[in-house]
């Protein structure tokens, strides 16, 4: 039996659900304030979104270069690969990915579980680089470039996810204070309508960009599987059937909609009204289709977070929750490293067992975790119909909550 083979079939396969989770992890940064707002339907937002994350996903592969050549290194200095990575069709390197990829979804999952908007983008390079410094040590990770540019980890990762979420936060901001300003006049039941219309052109370009830059992390790791067993050599390319699967699999996640992480994003940090969210929107969208053209794979969570922050600061008088804000910067910092450690349990678990048995070993015991944070979820569910329930300090929709102490009480 072709260990490699079956390694490159669960390292595409477990990349698609990575790309799942991705997409209803993130639904939120597209449509939250929609939702919020009633701009749109819960389901009429995600389906929209799902379809244009889809179209996206084609627009441009610059973040999907950055991760097949910007965090482990496959190279020499000639260009030529390194042999120990891909002999016997890439089998130490299709382990790294596959453990790193585990580390990213066991983080995805227990972040929506939590109904945190954590960085799936993150979750991703953590898990990736927590594999690569078990399997090669810390310098098979691509820190930085030679120089000449901005590139490695610190430069195309770690940079735009300090400065995204500020830039976001000050552009969203200033269009909040000047819609506010210039529309000082009109009448408030007008304002809310147009900015309404406003919004789903806004929340659609985000959704675009979402996918021009998120989709692409997930080419990207599957393009590397490919190079490491052998079957594609370019690293400047991305197979189409690659960006087909991984665009379905993105805007599939995204139609499923992430009820929890659209909840908090709509209801939790600020009360946000259509123009708001118009502002909010549009400055996400500039800032992540500028860093998709620059090849910057960034946190497009940040971004939308970042953007939302900024609306309530240039709103006169309106309700911050810094609270809930402080538990997403939270996350945010431990994001990277926490995945990065599941990512190195994972990659020594499969190379203690060893062989077949390894890969299968780590392969289960995600499909054990993933049951386990469905089955919790469950228990306090979140969905179209309650996610624009009034915000408390617990969360968890009202209707849901009455269900739960009621179900407690019977069970005494």
């Amino acid at each position: 039996m072709d260990v490699s083979l079956i390694l490159l079939v669960l390292v595409v396969v477990t990349a698609l659900a990575f790309d799942f989770t991705n997409g209803f992890h993130d639904t939120g940064n597209a449509m939250a304030t929609s939702i919020a707002t009633g701009a749109l339907k819960p389901k009429t937002a995600v389906a929209l979104s799902g379809l244009l994350n889809l179209i996206g996903a084609f627009l441009s592969v610059e973040v999907a270069l950055t991760v097949t050549n910007a965090v482990i290194k496959i190279q020499n200095k000639d260009g030529s690969p390194i042999t120990s990575l891909v002999s016997d069709h890439g089998q130490a390197l299709l382990l790294i990915v596959l453990a790193g990829l585990i580390g990213g979804i066991v983080w995805n999952l227990l972040t929506w579980l939590l109904g945190l908007p954590s960085s799936s983008s993150h979750a991703l390079f953590g898990g990736l680089i927590g594999s690569t410094i078990a399997g090669i040590g810390w310098a098979g990770v691509k820190w930085n470039g030679d120089g000449s540019k901005l590139d490695g980890v610190l430069g195309k990762v770690i940079m735009p996810a300090l400065l995204s979420p500020v830039i976001a936060a000050v552009v969203a901001a200033a269009g909040t204070w000047l819609i506010y300003k210039i529309t000082e006049g009109v009448n408030e039941r007008w304002k809310e309508s147009g900015f309404r219309w406003g919004q789903i052109g806004s929340a659609s370009l985000v959704s675009l960009a979402h996918g021009t830059n998120d989709a692409q992390k997930t080419m990207g790791v599957i393009t590397l599987a490919l190079i490491a067993y052998g079957s594609h050599t370019d690293t400047h390319s991305v197979p189409f059937w690659v960006k087909l699967s991984c665009a379905l699999a993105i805007a599939l996640g995204t139609y499923l909609g992430g009820w929890r992480i659209i909840r908090t994003l709509g209801k939790g940090l600020v009360e946000i009204a259509s123009p708001q969210g118009m502002a909010a929107e549009s400055a996400s969208a500039a800032v992540i289709l500028t860093s998709s053209h620059l090849g910057f794979a960034l946190s497009t969570t940040h971004v939308a977070t970042g953007s939302i922050l900024g609306t309530g600061i240039g709103k006169k008088g309106a309700e911050v929750r810094w609270g809930v804000a402080a538990r997403m910067v939270a996350a945010w910092f431990i994001t990277l490293p926490a995945a990065a450690l599941v990512g190195a349990v994972m990659w020594f678990v499969g190379h203690t067992v060893g062989g077949l048995a390894g890969v299968i070993t780590i392969f289960a015991v995600l499909c054990l975790l993933s049951g386990y944070m469905y089955h919790r979820s469950r228990q306090a569910p979140v969905d179209h119909n309650n996610v624009n329930d009034d915000w408390d300090a617990s969360g968890v929709p009202a209707e849901t909550a009455d269900a739960m102490a009621a179900s407690s009480r019977s069970g005494r």
